[in-house]
């Protein structure tokens, strides 16, 4: 790391408040439509009437894509910003507040006196979510609000692919890292995403991205076949930058030059919810990059960190496990 930057990592997104609510598979095709573990726009009634009929508890816990991977890597010692519009609500306080308790810096928030937003993840037996998101607040965040200032000082600009229905924004936000010097990384956050801003994510990586993350689902989505998923970690790391193509419990592929490794996954003994847990690979893969770690070693950091999320409700890991976590982390920093 280096003490010419101010923060370490810059987080750029969504930030949203996740309702977490454990569903059978027949809710999902009696209540909700769409195709199970996507994520869909709706409204605040939308979530509003499907918390209704939920049976048992609705838990609520701080996410967003790029915040759930910039508060990870802040949990694991770097030093984080984060860029993103909260409301004027409780629920905007309560956000704020575990933002800064959890390690980062709240000064580059903007607020709106409108309602935070929210995301409302249904989680099946097998630990997939599905997620019905109302971005409220964050969705006013407007291209005129941001500018170069927002970047300054910060080493590595995160952004999470869900500002991609928003254009305009979306470009802002690139030409301001770029110009402020910022590396850059893009997690294509879902499938629906990259349906939607193909073209988008191809002239971005023509022009330079330092590190892609996708999943699965999101590379054959981008590339509009199916492969092997070497094969897509490979075309992407074409453009130049890192691929990193996720592959849930099965592990990754991660990309470079001409490097590339099989990163092998950490088994969880038993998965509760998979919400986050590919925000969480992103924080420990980050956190080794930016720590200077070779490339496989910061997979690695990302099975960790990818493990141990869906091992519990929600994207954050509760902190009675984070001294373990950081024990099996530096032991791959040390190895």
């Amino acid at each position: 790391m280096t003490s010419t930057h101010t923060f370490d990592l810059l987080g750029v997104g969504n930030p949203i408040m996740d309702l977490l609510a454990h569903v059978d598979d027949s809710f999902l095709r009696t209540n909700v439509a769409g195709d199970k573990g996507g994520m869909i726009l709706v409204d605040d009634d939308d979530i509003a009437s499907l918390v209704r009929k939920v049976h048992g508890e609705v838990a609520t816990q701080p996410g967003g894509a790029a915040a759930n991977a910039t508060l990870g890597a802040a949990r694991l010692g770097l030093r984080t910003s984060f860029l993103g519009k909260i409301g004027g609500d409780i629920t905007a306080e309560h956000y704020y507040s575990n933002f800064t308790g959890a390690g980062g810096d709240g000064s580059r928030f903007k607020r709106t006196s409108l309602p935070n937003g929210r995301c409302l993840s249904l989680v099946t037996p097998d630990g997939q979510r599905t997620l019905r998101t109302h971005l409220g607040a964050a969705m006013t965040l407007h291209a005129d609000e941001i500018s170069v200032a927002d970047f300054q000082g910060a080493r590595h600009a995160h952004i999470e692919g869900y500002l991609l229905f928003n254009p305009a924004l979306a470009d802002k936000v690139m030409t301001c890292a770029r110009d402020a010097g910022c590396t850059l990384s893009i997690d294509l956050a879902s499938f629906e995403v990259v349906h939607a801003a193909r073209d988008w994510i191809f002239h971005q990586l023509s022009q330079g991205v330092d590190i892609v993350f996708a999943n699965e689902d999101e590379a054959s989505a981008l590339f509009q076949r199916r492969d092997d998923f070497e094969s897509f970690a490979r075309e992407l790391a074409g453009f130049g930058g890192i691929a990193a193509v996720k592959l849930g419990a099965e592990g990754a592929w991660i990309a470079q030059g001409k490097e590339l490794h099989r990163i092998a996954p950490v088994r969880a003994p038993r998965v509760i919810d998979t919400t986050g847990a590919g925000d969480s690979w992103a924080a420990g893969f980050l956190f080794g990059h930016l720590s200077g770690s070779p490339i496989a070693t910061a997979g690695a950091i990302g099975s960790v960190m990818g493990c141990e999320t869906v091992q519990h409700l929600g994207a954050a890991i509760p902190d009675v496990h984070w001294p373990r976590v950081r024990t099996q982390v530096n032991a791959l920093l040390s190895g």
